[in-house]
């Protein structure tokens, strides 16, 4: 009887053992399995979320730079033999023994002469023959044998924000000769103002903005595409301790209209109103017009004789609104709407006279 407990007691030892052991495996198995189970989860998790697949390559433009490089060049202002100042510039055209060099019109304002250095470290003597102050664009003319490319131009309309952009010229100092700046195209259609030397007279300008980085001494380079095409010119950059990589380039196709009414008619022909503009904080003080009037727009502040808007039955103190199709918010506004239309055309326009709105129409004349 000893004997059969004791081997009772042996088996249900060894059942106990056994399904000890076989509770041990179902759990590591059952470990690995949750493991697996979640590995497949989170793989799975991963796919879910991409929500769309973007190729992205970060390749060099040297081919590009290459393209374009060797048709920019510095512009210097010269006294004797001393460069006053300088900006950037590109072989815009060469024909039969005339080549032209585009710019900035704040780089050459005042210089009838300038000396041009090409990035092999020659030089030549520059004629400005002509530009244009409110699209910040002038042309300068060399002899056809001394460039050493001709700049591709693109298209700046064909575009898109995020389209890799590329700046060549000197900034800030001579050490810096032709470098090379990368970014994007940050936006197109910026309306920027602009101010005369002087600062008497400011309007807007139509720019693109970027942010591949330029500086004094970049004014007039070119800014061009991931294929090398120029599709501005450097003008502009937002400066302050506070803002960083927000530059301006005035579009190729306005370089283009400048360059090519300069060469064949020997300057730029815009219609005039033969009005001065003012501002209604402005007209206010001086009594213009009075001190309730709140109606947004270009006040006229003074009419020359024979002019323009005079003819049209346009008084001092009177406040247009509308110009054609476009709304009018100050007289910054109307310039640069006024310069979207051509000597001899007829365009509507509304103003404001003692707080009553009014219609008329004015034929575009010439300074």
């Amino acid at each position: 009887m000893e004997e059969t407990k004791k081997t009772n007691n042996n088996n249900g030892l060894r059942w106990i053992i056994f399904f000890g052991m076989l509770s041990i495996v179902l759990v590591l198995v059952g470990i690995d399995v949750i493991v697996n189970i979640n590995r497949k989860v989170i793989q799975t998790t991963n796919i879910t979320k991409t929500e769309k697949e973007v190729t992205i390559t970060d390749q060099g433009i040297a081919e590009a730079v290459d393209k374009l490089y060797d048709a920019t060049v510095i512009v210097e202002l010269m006294q004797g033999d001393s460069v006053l100042g300088w900006g950037s510039g590109f072989v815009y055209k060469s024909e039969g023994n005339d080549a032209y060099i585009v710019t900035n019109y704040h780089v050459t304002d005042g210089y009838k002469e300038v000396r041009i250095e090409y990035t092999d470290g020659t030089y030549t003597n520059g004629t400005v023959v002509g530009g244009d102050e409110y699209t910040d664009v002038s042309i300068i003319k060399v002899d056809a044998k001394t460039i050493k490319k001709v700049a591709e131009t693109g298209d700046s309309s064909k575009t898109q924000v995020g389209d890799t952009v590329f700046a060549v010229g000197t900034p800030i100092s001579m050490k810096f000769k032709f470098s090379v700046t990368r970014g994007i195209l940050s936006g197109k259609n910026r309306l920027i103002s602009m101010a005369n030397k002087n600062k008497t007279e400011s309007w807007y300008i139509n720019l693109l903005q970027m942010d591949a980085t330029i500086n004094s001494g970049n004014s007039g380079g070119p800014l061009a595409n991931a294929n090398g095409e120029v599709i501005g010119i450097n003008n502009s950059k937002l400066a302050s301790d506070t803002i960083e990589n927000i530059g301006f380039a005035v579009p190729i196709e306005d370089v283009k209209n400048v360059a090519e009414q300069v060469l064949s008619k020997g300057t730029v022909e815009r219609p005039y109103l033969g009005v001065g503009l003012t501002t209604l904080e402005a007209a206010k003080y001086q009594g213009i017009i009075d001190q309730n009037v709140n109606t947004q727009g270009a006040v006229i502040g003074s009419i020359e004789n024979n002019s323009a808007l005079g003819k049209a039955g346009i008084k001092v103190g009177d406040i247009i609104t509308k110009f054609g199709d476009y709304e009018i918010q100050d007289y910054k506004y109307l310039r640069y709407y006024l310069f979207r239309y051509k000597v001899g055309d007829k365009v509507s326009f509304t103003y404001v006279r003692d707080g009553k709105e009014h219609n008329a129409e004015v034929t575009l004349q010439k300074k």
